[in-house]
């Protein structure tokens, strides 16, 4: 378990006491809720709601390949409710080759009543400590375009823009975007 505090910071609202660790297979149904409540509300403001709507069920659903990775983590209130997740796996999502010290950051979300909070960005740390140590030289991600910013801010580089093909007739507009580790 990775036990975080945070300083109070004036105009930040301050989270909730928490904990980082690994998923882990029971967290599948809190995870489903906290995936589809955050994209549902998060990515609004950059997706046409009919493409939400769509997109939701296959984005919004806990894959149990990530729950299984020693590098996917959850942050948990104490009130057991999870209110952040993310992780690195060595395959990306849509499978295929890749080098063999390339990660990929996989289905990171945020309870939208805790973002801006730190919690994201300790997250993220996380993420990129564990896969660091793994052996992991670049990370790629897949980013919404809602979170383009946010993985800037955290040393990504936007490569362009790509449709991830969710399902037959199913096109979701992303970022590739990539962070060369030490």
């Amino acid at each position: 378990m990775i036990e975080r505090t945070h300083p109070a910071r004036a105009g930040v609202r301050r989270p909730p006491p928490f904990h980082l660790r690994r998923a882990e297979a029971a967290d599948a149904e809190r995870l489903t809720t906290l995936l589809s409540r955050s994209y549902g509300a998060l990515l609004q403001p950059d997706y046409h709601p009919n493409l939400l709507r769509e997109a939701l069920p296959v984005i919004g659903t806990a894959r149990p390949a990530l729950l299984s990775a020693p590098g996917y983590f959850v942050a948990e209130a104490g009130d057991g409710r999870l209110i952040a997740a993310g992780g690195w796996t060595w395959q990306g999502p849509a499978g295929g080759a890749a080098p063999l010290d390339w990660g990929h950051v996989r289905h990171v979300a945020a309870d939208p009543d805790h973002v801006g909070q730190g919690i994201g960005r300790l997250l993220l740390e996380t993420i990129v400590d564990h896969a660091e140590h793994a052996g992991v030289r670049v990370l790629s991600c897949l980013s919404t375009l809602t979170a383009r910013g946010f993985y800037s801010r955290m040393g990504f580089v936007a490569l362009g823009e790509v449709d991830l093909d969710l399902a037959p007739g199913l096109r979701f507009p992303a970022v590739e975007m990539r962070r060369a580790l030490t």
